[in-house]
């Protein structure tokens, strides 16, 4: 199908992503049909067949695109210090990373069972990435003495749940800054851990 005339590729496809990620994000992916997302952005059905193969897809490079940004400004961060030290860093790097991103958040946790088996093994295969990484400073912090947890895997998935929830009730003007917030969690992390004080 022919594009809109005065539509371009560039804007159409950014377009195309962030209305399926909003309405993925607020009506569920199961809900959401390709029809509404081509309103949403005022161009035919068809149209959008020439930025995505299908919903699916769509669905999986809302999510890969989610964590492998994810991925990459974590390995862009400068890591330093004690086992403790970098802990700290991970958490309030999870939440800062985060806090405006609550859509995407939201698809990636929530949507994991629409995926196909194909499409589920590779947002699998992102997510476990950055899960090794904050296991592997748990570990380390276990082995090294300085962190007082029994198994480094199970503590490393509720860390980044608890983390990640903070998206889920946190407004800005509330009673508590992002600042403090961030502060008072990064306190809560280290001694889920067992830092030593």
């Amino acid at each position: 199908m022919a594009r809109k005339p005065g539509s371009r590729s560039d804007i159409t496809g950014p377009r195309l992503r962030e209305a399926a990620l909003r309405l993925f994000a607020r009506q569920g992916y199961a809900a959401v049909s390709m029809r509404q997302i081509a309103a949403e952005i005022g161009v035919q059905a068809g149209a959008l067949y020439l930025y995505t193969a299908d919903k699916q897809s769509l669905l999986c490079d809302l999510m890969t695109d989610h964590l492998e940004a994810l991925l990459m400004a974590w390995e862009a961060e400068a890591l330093a210090g004690d086992a403790p030290s970098r802990l700290e860093q991970f958490a309030r790097f999870h939440m800062r990373f985060h806090a405006e991103r609550a859509d995407e958040i939201f698809i990636a946790y929530n949507e994991l069972r629409n995926l196909t088996p194909e499409n589920f093994a590779r947002v699998e295969a992102l997510r476990k990435r950055y899960e090794t990484a904050l296991e592997t400073i748990l570990r380390e912090g276990r082995e090294a003495g300085a962190l007082q947890l029994e198994d480094p895997k199970l503590a490393a998935m509720a860390i980044i749940a608890m983390l990640t929830g903070v998206n889920t009730w946190f407004r800005e003007g509330g009673r508590l800054s992002r600042e403090r917030v961030e502060d008072l969690y990064a306190g809560m992390v280290l001694r889920t851990a067992g830092a030593r004080e």
